[in-house]
């Protein structure tokens, strides 16, 4: 990440900052009270059918804080301006021009503006099959195992240039196969520097009975469960549920299964299904209810995701 111990230095026009800052976890409180977008604000979210139909969005974020949320997709991107901060893993970070975020699919994560000018960034969210394709274009082979990245957070000012130069080609599409080209290299370096083949789920006493329970949390998503009952479903005391859930998945239960029904909601919006429709169908209380966690995951309403 280029920081040194205790603080990251963040270029902002003439000025360097330094940001103090600590590792901890995110609490339920900031998964949920995510806040509103500004006027100031500015998001475009676009689908690239050369890729998939891949997710694309460049967004300037002044107070706006993303809940703990993850992906089917890959989450790719790099921050143009300002800072960002995000937690991964467990860890913290301050984040600044030439930062870099690999994700995998699954990876919880959040983002909240770092300094009070906010921040400006570009990410493209491309799927397993298309990013297996794009690595077996670029070398010619066939690859084997589930692409990943082994680290999400890091600092890569050249690779991050390029990447801003694919994303704009992609997002102006006056070029298609200058876009198509850019876009394609960018990715099979990324994965060059730091590409993995096999994610190793970390190993603990508990991993099953676990499972077990986020299983079940996205095979019923749409439904009202309790503690109780998924406690029953693991085997393991409420409290110890939680706790572990959150050490093995840095999510609480609940969290899991609210970003289950938004992932969910993706595809129903994308297959055109209205937003009230999407809400009922997702096991969320209304429209309402729907559109503030859908907003804190994604940073458009799902009326502005569904258009786009």
């Amino acid at each position: 990440m280029g920081r040194r111990k205790g603080s990251t230095f963040v270029q902002d026009g003439q000025r360097q900052l330094s940001y103090s800052y600590r590792m901890h976890n995110v609490s339920q409180r900031q998964a949920t009270d995510a806040m509103p977008v500004t006027e100031s604000e500015k998001t475009s979210f676009w689908r690239d059918k050369r890729f998939r139909n891949m997710e694309c969005m460049t967004a300037t974020f002044i107070t706006h804080e993303f809940a703990p949320h993850a992906h089917d997709t890959f989450s790719i991107g790099a921050i143009e301006s300002g800072c960002q901060i995000a937690s991964i893993r467990g860890e913290r970070e301050f984040t600044g021009p030439g930062a870099l975020y690999l994700l995998n699919p699954g990876e919880i994560h959040d983002g909240a503006p770092g300094i009070r000018e906010g921040y400006r960034y570009r990410m493209i969210y491309p799927d397993i099959d298309l990013f297996t394709s794009i690595l077996e274009d670029v070398t010619g082979r066939a690859f084997h195992g589930n692409p990943s990245f082994s680290r999400q957070l890091l600092h890569d000012p050249d690779l991050a240039a390029a990447f801003h130069h694919a994303h704009r080609l992609t997002e102006a599409g006056t070029d298609p196969l200058a876009a198509e080209e850019a876009m394609f290299s960018v990715l099979s370096q990324m994965f060059a520097r730091y590409g993995s083949v096999i994610i190793t789920p970390p190993k603990t006493d508990d991993r099953t009975a676990l499972r077990r329970a986020r299983d079940y949390l996205a095979d019923n998503f749409d439904a009202d469960i309790g503690l109780e009952e998924l406690a029953d479903i693991s085997g393991l005391s409420r409290a110890h549920l939680i706790r572990s859930f959150r050490k093995q998945y840095y999510i609480t239960p609940h969290a899991f299964q609210t970003d289950i029904r938004i992932r969910n909601a993706r595809r129903l919006l994308r297959s055109g299904m209205s937003p009230s429709d999407t809400a009922n169908h997702c096991g969320f209380a209304d429209q309402a209810h729907f559109t503030r966690h859908f907003k804190a995951r994604t940073g458009v309403t799902p009326a502005v995701f569904r258009n786009g």
